[in-house]
């Protein structure tokens, strides 16, 4: 929650109102906009259907109830089946494999079964006062022909969906035990402005 400013006596009717202001600002622009994120949000997926469905929110509805309806059936057996067999088809085709196979990593890298991250670490990238939060997500760069010795870490860029990978000896990687991978992410992509 916002500290508010103490008044003091010499403060003039102006600086007043634009301390006022400020204040005001500090606590309702995070509020505004974490409420126009999900109305666009919102209003996106309930987009999807809503030429076939007049009134708000019946399409969003739908949408999130036919994604959680895919989740349950992929848990049955038959279904998986089905479902590796046109995952298997959409990796094998040419010119499809690239865009599908790097959106399907990507999404599991956060939440699949082939969740990446999850080891959050110190990354000495640029120089050994400097330091940066990061994830590894390889810990082994044999492929590159770099050996058992370098390591993958993926550094987010704050207040962007962005980030680098560095490839970097083990040695200039440190874990971070003391927060939780969710919280190290929290605390670089907003800058370290959010508390961990």
């Amino acid at each position: 929650m916002a500290k508010y400013l103490p008044h003091t006596p010499k403060e003039t009717k102006f600086k007043t109102l634009f301390r006022y202001f400020v204040q005001g600002v500090v606590i309702l622009a995070p509020v505004a906009i974490t409420a126009y994120i999900l109305y666009t949000i919102f209003n996106w997926i309930d987009g999807f259907l809503r030429p076939i469905f007049i009134t708000p929110g019946i399409g969003f509805v739908l949408i999130i109830a036919f994604i959680i309806f895919i989740g349950w059936l992929s848990s049955y057996f038959i279904m998986e089946s089905m479902i590796n067999f046109f995952d298997h088809w959409l990796e094998r085709t040419p010119g499809i494999k690239l865009i599908y196979k790097s959106i399907k990593d990507f999404f599991q890298a956060f939440g699949g079964d082939k969740k990446k991250f999850t080891k959050a670490v110190l990354a000495n990238v640029f120089n050994n006062d400097v330091w940066m939060v990061g994830f590894l997500t390889d810990d082994e760069m044999e492929k590159f022909n770099l050996g058992n010795d370098m390591v993958g870490v993926y550094v987010p860029q704050a207040y962007n969906f962005a980030g680098q990978l560095y490839i970097l000896p083990k040695e200039r990687v440190r874990p971070i035990e003391n927060i939780s991978p969710g919280d190290a992410m929290k605390y670089t992509v907003t800058g370290g402005v959010v508390e961990s």
